[in-house]
């Protein structure tokens, strides 16, 4: 399917839930990803459990390079040239330095250069998924924050005040925002975290689903 806005996200994955017969799940969601497991939880509140956002985009995320990479001229030229002309450099140099290592890299290693070079067309080009989303992030964010109020499920924020594409603002934003969420920020792995801090992941996720389960199976009054 082609790359589609927040709500097109949000419904293909309610359908998947009805297809595999799931009733209800907690949604996990890593940067964009972030924003689509919250329009899940407003659009079909029964279905959705509880909500992981893991360097989530959210309030306050946007900069100058947002402006310029959904722009009309500029934007298209940044996706070409990011997604479509470009990522071999970076393979290159993750060569390089598994050559230099005499290894090959841990999946918690250069994790960027590792997305950007293995960079993948089987549903469209690339370039053209991102600049959608990156539009549709400029676009829907304003509503998206207006809604956060009305965002019921038990929520988890995971972050890291070093990550550089999301600012540490935005999931204090959320964590204000949201009633009743939890803020845990990491002291590792930047942007990437269910990469370069997986363990530490892991286990905020496990403790998380467990604490629902003891909720729901607890007894009545």
């Amino acid at each position: 399917m082609p790359a589609g806005t927040f709500l097109d996200n949000a419904r293909w994955v309610v359908d998947n839930l009805d297809q595999a017969g799931i009733g209800d799940a907690v949604l996990i969601g890593h940067s964009y990803g972030g924003a689509i497991a919250l329009t899940a939880a407003a659009l079909a509140p029964a279905r959705v459990r509880g909500l992981v956002l893991v360097a989530s985009v959210g309030p306050d995320c946007l900069d100058g390079w947002d402006a310029i990479l959904s722009s009309a001229v500029g934007g298209e030229i940044c996706a070409v040239s990011a997604w479509l002309v470009t990522p071999w450099f970076a393979r290159r140099r993750l060569a390089r330095i598994s050559r230099k290592l005499q290894r090959p890299l841990r999946p918690d290693e250069h994790v960027s250069w590792e997305a950007w070079g293995s960079a993948r067309h089987e549903h469209g080009a690339m370039w053209r998924t991102f600049l959608t989303e990156q539009r549709e992030l400029s676009r829907g964010l304003d509503e998206l924050t207006a809604g956060l109020a009305k965002i019921t499920v038990p929520t988890l924020i995971l972050a890291d005040e070093s990550d550089k594409m999301i600012p540490v603002a935005t999931p204090r934003a959320l964590h204000d925002l949201i009633p009743g969420a939890r803020l845990e920020l990491l002291r590792r792995g930047g942007h990437n975290l269910p990469r370069r801090a997986a363990a530490e992941v892991a286990g905020y996720l496990t403790d998380f689903v467990d604490a629902l389960d003891e909720s729901d199976s607890a007894p009545a009054g």
